[in-house]
């Protein structure tokens, strides 16, 4: 049992409320997986520049000096946002990979959560409020972002265990339930070249995706193909860099409801978690159906 929340906003003037707006919805959903909690927000995107969000257990360490360290190591213009145990690395989007290289190199310590230019992941083992003030997510403004809680039943609860999970740039997924076939799907997935640091299923789910949208299909088309490729119980909420899907398994007994609004469009494993949105009232609610992909973009 896992609580998943996603809101992606149609109105630009709630863009400064996201964070808030988000931290309250998966806050309400703590009892639903108390183990980690983590969350993704997509801001505005930034051209030519690319971020990567990494973590350290040790950041004071890790942290310091690196920016300078990155220079030494040819890459140049480098600036670092500490946030806690995770810090936002802004780099120029050709020197990514040696980014990566280079951090191996110089903080084997160091995890990177996910890149994009317009996404930032924060997730973090402990209760949703404690993870949420940690990272000051009630201070963020986006377009839109996915948040996740969770109940350990397939891995051990850590840090690299916990949702949203990232296997593409400006890619994430959370996932409620669990698959079957993950550990087949792995070793193809590896065999086409996508990382994966985790012996999490929800991972693997995250680079199918990453897998099929590489191949040129869009979210939804991808979303589509993962009903017939992915057995178990799965409701899956995921954000790309202009979208925002919805999708669960053909039998569909992990719970999940949605609601519409000329303002937003939002996700929570339960109604309560969505009862305090601006103008909720008015909304169109309704429970996902089995088998069918919801997807919006910008």
């Amino acid at each position: 049992m896992c609580g998943i929340v996603g809101l992606f906003l149609k109105d630009k003037s709630l863009e400064p409320q996201l964070g808030a707006l988000l931290s309250e919805m998966l806050v309400t959903m703590t009892d639903r997986g108390p183990d980690s909690a983590g969350i993704a927000i997509y801001g505005a995107d930034q051209n030519d520049l690319v971020k990567l969000t990494i973590q350290s257990p040790e950041p004071e360490t890790d942290f310091a000096g690196l920016t300078e360290d990155l220079r030494k190591a040819g890459i140049k213009n480098a600036s670092i946002l500490p946030k806690n145990t995770h810090a936002v690395i802004t780099v120029s989007s050709d020197q990514i990979d040696a980014t990566r290289t280079a951090l191996e190199d110089l903080r084997p310590n160091v995890r990177v959560m996910g890149t994009g230019t317009a996404m930032e992941i924060y997730k973090e083992v402990g209760l949703p409020k404690d993870v949420l003030e940690r990272f000051k997510i009630s201070d963020m403004s986006g377009t839109h972002g996915i948040g996740h809680t969770r109940m350990a039943t397939e891995s051990a609860v850590t840090t690299l265990g916990a949702h949203p999970f990232s296997t593409g740039s400006d890619q994430c997924l959370v996932h409620n339930g669990s698959l079957s076939n993950h550990n087949n799907l792995r070793r193809e997935l590896t065999r086409e070249g996508i990382r994966l640091e985790t012996q999490n299923d929800s991972e693997v789910a995250a680079a199918y995706l990453t897998g099929e949208m590489a191949k040129g299909k869009n979210l939804g088309e991808a979303l589509t193909s993962a009903l017939d490729d992915l057995d178990g119980f799965f409701t899956f909420v995921v954000g790309t860099k202009s979208g925002f899907g919805v999708v669960r398994d053909p039998i569909a007994c992990k719970p999940a409801v949605m609601a519409e609004t000329d303002a937003y469009v939002a996700f929570g494993s339960e109604y309560r978690a969505l009862v305090n949105l601006p103008g909720i009232e008015d909304a169109r609610v309704w429970e996902p159906e089995p088998a069918t992909v919801y997807f919006w973009e910008h």
